[in-house]
């Protein structure tokens, strides 16, 4: 037989047509120099998804044991200025910025929420001590819930 554009012959066309059939592919292109050949399958153009209705999904519940700030107690909430993750120190090995009893002043870090994989700190307002923290290391936590009270 003879040989297709210089270096080309009509086995490995074949096997090339093979290659395409058995892998499911839609082109295949081999270069020898500045001579290309490129191989078309039959496989059909992908059809778009179609178009329909998003899904509903139901309302989500109520959380019924995420914390709420009780209206009677003295001090200031400290609330999570955003929906992510708390966490009370900046490593697993590490202390946590603050525990019940501890000082703060203005500017100290009290916390860390991861949203979106950034990480948050929220700062101090005030002067005063932890009096109460109502979540733990890790927990999910909603925008402006409670987290810890100052007195």
């Amino acid at each position: 037989m003879e040989k297709l554009f210089g270096q080309f012959d009509p086995e490995l066309l074949e096997r090339l047509a093979r290659i395409l059939r058995d892998n499911d592919l839609g082109e295949l292109t081999l270069e020898d120099g500045d001579k290309k050949l490129t191989i078309k399958g039959k496989k059909p153009a992908p059809m778009p998804a179609p178009m329909g209705m998003p899904p509903v999904y139901p309302p989500a519940a109520p959380q019924e044991d995420a914390p709420t700030a009780p209206a009677a107690v003295s001090g200031t909430w400290v609330k999570a200025p955003l929906v992510g993750t708390y966490y009370a120190a900046s490593s697993p090995e590490s202390e946590p910025f603050v525990t019940v009893g501890k000082r703060v002043k203005k500017g100290d870090v009290l916390m860390i929420i991861e949203s979106m994989k950034l990480m948050n700190e929220v700062l101090c307002e005030q002067e005063g001590t932890v009096a109460e923290i109502l979540v733990q290391n890790g927990d999910a936590v909603e925008f402006d819930q409670p987290i810890l009270r100052i007195e």
